[in-house]
């Protein structure tokens, strides 16, 4: 337990409250200690309002990031995530630095009798949770007081908790200097409230202008083209993008590999019901290793695994090991040991389907081949030379994706920051494939020109008129029924037909209508039987009746007022926390060096 709690001091919270902070600054802010892993020999990497940031200090964090990524991580980190690692861990030592300058304006500071109070009084969930601590599964104060007075406490561990507390006591008071008089009143609570519980049902007409108007009724001039522009230029912006060709290289396993798997999954069965025992089986074999660290063993409730795993460990009698089970992470080799109504305890052996050693080596003389190739032919080339498919893509930011490969991160970060066109990129690796691309040609964001837009600002100056159109339409709707026809009659004279809709909240996604727009808000506007006007949402247009409401219940609110009130006080006050650490940021004058210091060290510690 000591050797965890030492491992785990940096994430260890106070309270409540600073848990808020805890999750937005702090559990990253014990990470600075000067840990460096590179061969980059120091300096200075930025200024924030005048303070240098180290290359030290800035690695520390990085380092602790990239490893956190890594551990989720099946193969390597790619230069796409690398970057965006580097960038969180740039922001997170700027928001160090930023908080830390303004506890010395604010003169915020801690005494060695908030320390020990703190300890004594406010122990980490490690403590809490950890049954030597507990009387009857509940944490028991007397026994964690009797600890910390004992011969048995770690002083290292002290000494952490205390650098930890008297970090983190700072913050929590400048936490509640923002924060301070924050208060959610009745009448809000009571709106939140009826916004999930009022209901309504309703009946409407809904017209697309898009169907129900034809463009030539439409037609665009091209003053009112050019007026648009003019007034939406900032829409009309093309994204950077890459085309590129690329060649790629299956890493999957095929038929022979699935037949040697299975192979091995009956030679392990066998082993298991000639009498070995399942335990060690799983230990040595197992894929999955958080329950093979158990001997196999784990407790599964109903609902929350895959459902052939599921309905075998269900159904199949106590202690019998039955066929293998498939799933998408393998072969199981399965026994349940006990069962409940919604839960079973198995154990199970995970073999996952893999490259056969053949396949594999064959695979890797592949990869390397295509390695050399990419430094002395183009693609076309390595295409001719290797018997590889040579494909074209187009790649813009935010869309990574190439076929035959999938999602590219890596070839696209490559193509759209790093590249010169012509030039051929290393081999890239995804959980399915090994590719290479070839930059043919890279163009820049850049604003379109008139002409260029000109097919979009006519079909949106178009899509505007037509909504007119539905409007006067639907108005005929309107005066019809206001004249005395019924809500059907009227919409079936003009060729339309009545919907219903509900019961549903203020808050629901409707469809037919939408969420929270001003269709949904009509809705609850209107009194039982009463018709709306012409409603405009969401590119449509509506004609609504309400039919029914149904109020929320205020004396079930009463009772679950003062719940609520914490809840929505809790995620207000994160979001006003959030918005002064971005003014923090914002007044701030902050340097970045990292592009002319950082990207070699960085490049040379993730390889």
């Amino acid at each position: 337990m000591m050797q965890t709690l030492r491992n785990n001091t940096k994430w260890i919270m106070l309270a409540t409250a600073i848990t808020f902070v805890g999750l937005m600054v702090f559990e990253w802010g014990m990470d600075m200690t000067g840990r460096s892993g590179t061969q980059f020999a120091g300096g200075e990497l930025g200024r924030v309002d005048g303070e240098p940031v180290t290359y030290e200090e800035f690695n520390a964090v990085y380092r602790n990031l990239y490893d956190q990524q890594q551990q989720f991580s099946n193969g390597p980190l790619g230069n796409a995530l690398n970057r965006q690692i580097e960038d969180a861990a740039w922001e997170q030592v700027v928001m160090q630095r930023l908080i830390s300058q303004e506890l010395r304006r604010r003169g915020i500071v801690v005494t060695d009798e908030e320390v020990r109070a703190a300890a004594r009084y406010e122990p980490p969930p490690e403590f809490r949770d950890d049954p030597l601590f507990q009387t009857d599964g509940q944490f028991d104060i007397t026994k964690y007081h009797q600890y910390l007075s004992s011969a048995a406490v770690n002083p290292e561990l002290l000494v952490q908790l205390e650098a930890y507390y008297r970090d983190a006591i700072p913050r929590s008071k400048l936490f509640y200097q923002q924060t301070a008089g924050f208060f959610v009143s009745d009448e809000q609570l009571w709106q939140t409230w009826r916004d999930t519980r009022d209901a309504a049902t309703v009946k409407y007409v809904a017209l697309d202008p898009q169907v129900l108007v034809q463009d030539a009724a439409v037609p665009v001039s091209d003053e009112e083209a050019r007026d648009y522009y003019r007034r939406h230029r900032e829409s009309f912006v093309s994204p950077a993008r890459a085309t590129v060709k690329y060649v790629v290289l299956d890493r999957q396993p095929d038929a022979a590999d699935t037949a040697a798997t299975v192979a091995r999954v009956g030679q392990l069965r066998g082993e298991i019901l000639g009498g070995a025992d399942f335990a060690e089986v799983a230990r040595r074999e197992s894929a999955d290793s958080v329950s093979a660290a158990n001997g196999g063993e784990m407790t599964i409730v109903r609902g929350q695994t895959v459902p052939s795993f599921e309905e075998a460990a269900f159904s199949r009698p106590l202690s019998q090991i039955g066929e293998p089970v498939l799933t998408r992470f393998g072969y199981h080799i399965l026994r349940t040991e006990a069962r409940w109504a919604d839960s079973v305890r198995v154990r199970h052996v995970l073999v996952p389907v893999a490259l056969a050693p053949e396949h594999e080596n064959m695979l890797l003389d592949r990869i390397d081949s295509l390695d050399v190739l990419t430094s002395t032919l183009d693609m076309d080339g390595i295409g001719r030379e290797m018997g590889l498919e040579v494909r074209e893509a187009e790649l813009i930011p935010g869309l990574s994706f190439l076929a035959g490969a999938g999602v590219a991160a890596d070839g696209t970060f490559w193509a759209l920051e790093e590249a010169q066109p012509g030039e051929v990129s290393e081999v890239f690796e995804t959980e399915t494939v090994y590719y290479a691309v070839q930059l043919v040609e890279r163009q820049d964001e850049r604003l379109l020109t008139e002409t260029e837009a000109s097919p979009t600002v006519r079909a949106a100056v178009a899509a505007e008129k037509k909504i007119e159109k539905a409007k006067e339409i639907a108005r005929g709707v309107v005066d019809r029924v206001r004249a005395g026809q019924t809500l059907e009659e009227a919409a079936a004279a003009a060729g339309f037909a009545v919907a219903d809709a509900g019961p549903f909240t203020r808050a629901d996604f409707v469809p037919g209508l939408g969420r929270m727009n001003a269709a949904i808000g009509t809705a609850f506007g209107l009194r039982p039987g009463e018709l709306s006007g012409v409603v405009e949402a969401d590119q449509r247009v509506f004609i609504i009746r309400t039919i029914s409401r149904t109020d929320a219940d205020r004396a079930a609110w009463e009772q679950a007022k003062e719940q609520q009130r914490t809840q929505i006080t809790q995620a207000l006050l994160e979001r006003r926390w959030s918005q002064f650490l971005t003014a923090l940021k914002e007044n701030a004058r902050i340097v970045d060096n990292r592009a002319q210091v950082l990207r070699p060290a960085v490049t040379d510690t993730a390889s």
